[in-house]
């Protein structure tokens, strides 16, 4: 008697909302098993084939070497677009100078770069044949070779490029939010500006720093295009490498070693932000910009803006000049020599050439509502679930997003490799539904943490007064909860769909060979040396990017929010920015 009363009383003292959450809890689980969970176990099973022999001589081979290159590469980039994004963000957050509204907007033009096309367009501008080498070898002289970017340097300067933001956005958000009172405070105690900066700004930047630490190793680690276009051997392209050659064991050991050390480096960096928490009994005294004075101060100011403006535009603008090149008549001119719209005309009429476009559009827009109703559900038991566990589902959803693309790639193809119940008996690999499972995977976290953000600012009390009028909690959930999470939802499911409609990574490693996608079609034609059909396929995609960027903005910012005219608070950032995450390359 003593011992059954209390599993009675814990047993019933269970609500309705609590057994519901059980209830919607379980399909959740289950699929977050099945597609993320199952797939990692099942390559990690696959490379201790053989008694573990493709671990064997792993540090000391290639791809000891090719992770030591991936591991320098990434410290590297973290150094160069920390430096760049933190000097750019002080700069436009604290400064007023001629152009500082231009550069503040193009600043976060790497962020509608689609990754291959970001890549593609560095390579042709700035590689040994690209346009830059090429025009300084021809008017001024010089070495083409010695000007260029090649190898290491080239895909470091891709990197810098292409994922300072990560920084910018922290560090100009963080610089916004401190307090002007704590500054002057510290400077009327006597402390100089250097030693203000030291002891007072830079711990309060810390999380923001480690936070541009954190995305631009792990994006790095996971770097594939650029080392591609400038043939450096990273741990990623080996991966590649072995599947295509059909050592699976040796892939997989690889792909377990890059997991390990990427989510190493995740938990050693959250470890570190835990131990080092600043904060400040904030006054809420807002942040003034300093205004530039002088003519040689503005002047520079201005000409530098529009020097950086020139050279971030430089890469999309050379990516829609070579879609209106004929292909094959850009051989060693400067520039290309014969235009045509010929293009963009063979894209829409033929039906061979559309057919990528079709597929990517197709597998993620399928893997976008499947992403809905998985990351809507699972954003929902998380924040409602009162129990043991709720850290671990959420670790469960977001993982994909710690793993590189090429991880994700080889966890899927050695899980679906054979029939099962949770691919409907079909082998999915050769088959076309692999890819929206890979892109469901890849974007799940983007929808949930939308969604998640959505439903944080919902008062539960909300629910609860559905509930007290006698609604059940599915109606409650139908009728209250996701109306008011709608606009999340939306803006989380746009970026799911258009990262998935760009993807290069895992597609390069599961498309079937009679559908590739568009990212995969657009290296073919490269490599075939239609450099204007490859152009015209990612001006087509950095169109459709911008339109949903604007369409997640609108989204964000309801209408009576938005401010008719002027510049918001200094620091403050477009809205669009903070729905656009960053997606590992």
């Amino acid at each position: 008697m003593t011992i059954t009363a209390p599993k009675l009383r814990n047993r019933s003292s269970l609500t309705s909302s609590d057994r519901f959450v059980f209830l919607l809890a379980a399909p959740v689980v289950l699929v977050l098993l099945v597609y993320i969970v199952v797939p990692m176990f099942a390559t990690a099973a696959t490379s201790a084939e053989g008694s573990g022999s493709a671990y064997n001589g792993f540090f000391n081979g290639s791809s000891g070497t090719a992770l030591g290159l991936s591991v320098g590469i990434s410290v590297g980039s973290v150094l160069t677009t920390g430096i760049l994004g933190t000097i750019l963000a002080v700069l436009l957050s604290r400064f007023d100078f001629p152009g500082r509204r231009i550069l503040r907007l193009f600043a976060l033009l790497p962020m509608a770069l689609p990754p291959l096309i970001g890549a593609v367009s560095f390579y042709f501008l700035y590689a040994e044949s690209g346009i830059l080498p090429r025009f300084l070898a021809r008017y001024l002289g010089a070495d083409a070779a010695a000007v260029s970017a090649n190898g290491v340097w080239g895909v470091l300067l891709v990197h810098t490029m292409t994922m300072y933001p990560y920084f910018y956005l922290a560090v100009a958000s963080a610089l916004a939010g401190s307090d002007a009172s704590m500054e002057e405070a510290a400077l009327n105690l006597g402390a100089s500006r250097f030693r203000m900066w030291r002891t007072v700004l830079l711990p309060m930047l810390t999380p923001a720093l480690v936070s541009g630490t954190l995305l631009t190793f792990m994006v790095s680690m996971a770097s594939f295009t650029a080392p591609q276009f400038y043939n450096v051997q990273t741990l990623t392209m080996q991966i590649v490498a072995s599947r295509t050659s059909g050592a699976y064991d040796v892939a997989a050991a690889q792909a377990v070693v890059l997991s390990v050390v990427s989510i190493f480096f995740l938990l050693s960096m959250r470890w570190y932000e835990n131990r080092r928490i600043h904060r400040g009994a904030s006054k809420g005294t807002p942040q003034a910009v300093k205004v530039l004075h002088g003519v040689l101060p503005r002047t520079a100011a201005g000409v530098g803006s529009l020097l950086v403006v020139l050279f971030l535009m430089a890469p999309p603008a050379t990516i829609a000049l070579l879609s209106f090149t004929v292909d094959g008549s850009w051989t060693t001119q400067i520039l290309p020599p014969d235009y045509t719209l010929g293009n963009f005309t063979r894209i829409f009429t033929d039906p061979v050439t559309l057919r990528p476009i079709l597929v990517s559009a197709q597998m993620s827009f399928a893997a976008m509502l499947a992403g809905i109703l998985v990351g809507v559900l699972a954003a929902w038991v998380v924040t409602r679930w009162k129990g043991p566990g709720k850290g671990l589902l959420d670790v469960m959803v977001m993982l994909p997003w710690a793993l590189p693309g090429t991880v994700i790639g080889v966890n899927i193809v050695t899980a679906f490799a054979t029939p099962g119940p949770f691919n409907l008996g079909q082998v999915l690999i050769g088959s076309l539904w692999i890819l929206p499972v890979a892109y469901f995977v890849r974007f799940l976290p983007l929808v949930f943490r939308s969604a998640n953000a959505s439903l944080a600012q919902i008062d539960p009390g909300v629910e609860e007064a559905a509930r007290n009028l006698g609604a059940g909690p599915w109606r409650t959930l139908r009728t209250v909860t996701v109306p008011l999470m709608s606009r999340g939802i939306l803006a989380g499911a746009l970026m799911a769909f258009i990262q998935g409609f760009g993807e290069y990574v895992a597609s390069v490693v599961v498309y079937p060979a009679r559908y590739a996608p568009l990212s995969v079609e657009i290296y073919n034609r490269i490599y075939s040396n239609e450099f204007g059909t490859a152009a015209a396929y990612g001006t087509l995609q950095m169109v459709l990017i911008l339109a949903v960027l604007v369409i997640a903005q609108r989204l964000e910012t309801p209408r009576r929010a938005r401010k008719p005219r002027g510049e918001g608070p200094a620091g403050a950032e477009p809205s669009l920015t903070r729905v656009m995450a960053p997606t590992p390359t």
